[in-house]
């Protein structure tokens, strides 16, 4: 289910290359403050991969709800 939701969040990252440096810049919009910026479009995408996971883990450890995407949802579930 992780792996599904990150897949399907990538698929909504918008990526541009930066006039000032010809670098990549990647943003996933959905996720506010996941944004990459590197030399190649692959490293920014691994980058951004990174971040969204670090974002997810972030916000699961303070319980703070994920955003829901193309239907597919995270929660967390308390057990007894």
């Amino acid at each position: 289910m992780l792996t599904k939701y990150i897949q399907t969040a990538l698929l909504k990252a918008k990526y541009k290359i930066l006039s000032d440096d010809g670098t990549f810049y990647g943003e996933i919009p959905e996720f506010q403050g996941v944004w990459a910026n590197a030399d190649s479009l692959e490293a920014c995408r691994e980058e951004l991969v990174e971040v969204l996971e670090e974002w997810i883990l972030l916000r699961v450890s303070r319980h703070l709800p994920l955003p829901v995407v193309d239907g597919i949802e995270l929660s967390i579930k308390k057990v007894a």
